[in-house]
């Protein structure tokens, strides 16, 4: 039995994907109310019993499909906890910088919202990590075959990609995608419950994730249909148009389900940069997987 070492740069674009897979899947249960209810009311035994069966999911996933399908069971068995565990934390942070999760609330409360919701998460962080990867992580040996003719032949080629080809794919994949909670409730309570540095910190998020998507961590499709910036400024400017589609796109259906009607300048923008959150998951994930 042989295992591959991989290198820290290979684990942070692996588990990027996995995190972008975890959003990409759980995102509308995080925005639901119900599941934010649920996890107040909830019995403590039936949650740890709803914890068991996601793990077990996950640990069958792992072991059937995952990347661990060819090692020991206790490999897959450490995975699946690694992947729980991100899952969990990156759960706490959502729920937190959306404003679900306060200091005042209880640690049965705090603890119940989380494992609703961190199974969902873990399972497609896992799914992520599996199925989201490019060309360049499916086969390590196989980069040192191309030669530096194909590699120029295929980036005139994704050059030649129409530039008004991606956008429209990026809009279609925002409002995909986004479309799932643009006409809740939840889209205001989040913007107007938030503090303003939340809100903030959302864009920030947003921005960030669709840029590590389409340049940083080998998402499927990103070889085939980005074409590579030869600078920091056109790696700002193709993150800066990306979210630009994901803010107009979240604009306009906030405005068609009537969330603009008698609210102030503050809540429209608050509005609109919770709901870029999985529009920006869309306009670049989405919009990749769309083409792939």
């Amino acid at each position: 039995m042989t295992s591959t070492a991989k290198s820290p740069n290979q684990s942070l674009k692996e588990y990027g994907r996995g995190i972008t897979g975890g959003l990409l899947f759980s995102l509308p249960m995080l925005y639901t109310m119900e599941l934010w209810w649920t996890g107040f009311i909830v019995d403590p035994l039936p949650l740890l019993l709803y914890f068991i069966v996601g793990f077990l999911m996950l640990l069958i996933y792992n072991h059937y499909v995952g990347l661990r399908s060819e090692h020991r069971f206790i490999d897959g068995v450490a995975e699946s906890a690694e992947e729980m565990g991100v899952g969990l934390v990156l759960t706490l942070f959502i729920l937190w910088i959306t404003g679900r999760i306060t200091p005042d609330m209880s640690i049965l409360e705090i603890s119940g919202k989380i494992i609703v919701e961190a199974v969902t998460v873990a399972i497609g962080i896992s799914v992520g990590k599996n199925q989201f990867a490019g060309n360049g992580d499916e086969d390590k040996k196989n980069s040192d075959r191309h030669s530096n003719n194909e590699k120029s032949a295929k980036s005139n080629s994704k050059k030649e990609i129409h530039f008004f080809r991606g956008i429209n794919l990026a809009l279609c994949g925002s409002i995909l995608v986004a479309s799932n909670v643009a006409p809740t409730d939840e889209v205001v309570v989040i913007a107007l419950e938030s503090a303003i540095f939340k809100i903030i910190g959302i864009a920030v998020i947003s921005i960030v994730i669709g840029g590590a998507v389409l340049y940083h961590i080998n998402f499927k499709g990103s070889k085939k249909w980005i074409v590579e910036p030869r600078s920091h400024i056109g790696f700002l400017a193709g993150t800066a148009v990306m979210y630009s589609v994901a803010l107009v796109s979240s604009a306009f259906m906030l405005w068609f389900f009537g969330r603009f009607q008698d609210v102030s300048l503050y809540a429209i923008v608050a509005q609109t940069v919770v709901l870029a959150f999985p529009a920006t998951l869309g306009a670049s994930a989405g919009r990749l997987l769309i083409q792939s």
